[in-house]
């Protein structure tokens, strides 16, 4: 998600709900204009996987243009919330639609849903080369914080 490096634009309200299975190819589709899919992970076995898990924490906002084949999906979030923490991970905006507070309120949703549930806190990871992100989190309030983070493939994908 680039966001932060396109000038201001209004922002609008956008109606954010729960993912749907119909829309898992424009999900898809966005996830890879955004850069966030890895040949090593399989987005469709990760959004198989949300689903048994807490899936009222995967978010979306639909188009309300009609007929808008070329992008159903304007923007999606993942929530998660293990009882110490939240995370949140697959933020993206259709780059057609950025600058127009889509993340922003999908961000605030998860949020939401997270403190509903008795989470106080939530982290995030930024990759590396997408540094460019970190001025939206930063307006969202976000902390920075140096960590190492270190991790296992337990299931491989591919």
């Amino acid at each position: 998600m680039a966001e932060a490096s396109a000038p201001r634009r209004a922002v609008e309200s956008w109606p954010v709900r729960a993912f749907d299975r119909a829309h898992t190819e424009a999900v898809v589709a966005l996830w890879d204009e955004a850069g966030l899919t890895r040949p090593w992970n399989d987005p469709r076995l990760d959004i198989e996987r949300k689903l048994a898990v807490q899936p009222e924490l995967f978010l979306v906002v639909e188009s309300t243009e009609p007929e808008s084949s070329s992008a159903p999906i304007l923007g999606t979030v993942m929530a998660g919330y293990d009882g110490h923490r939240g995370w949140l991970y697959y933020l993206a905006t259709a780059k057609s639609h950025r600058q127009r507070g889509i993340a922003r309120a999908l961000v605030r949703e998860a949020e939401r849903l997270l403190v509903a549930m008795g989470c106080p806190k939530v982290q995030l990871m930024v990759r590396e080369g997408n540094e460019g992100v970190l001025g939206f989190y930063d307006d969202l309030g976000y902390e920075r914080f140096s960590v190492s983070n270190t991790g296992r493939r337990l299931i491989v994908d591919a």
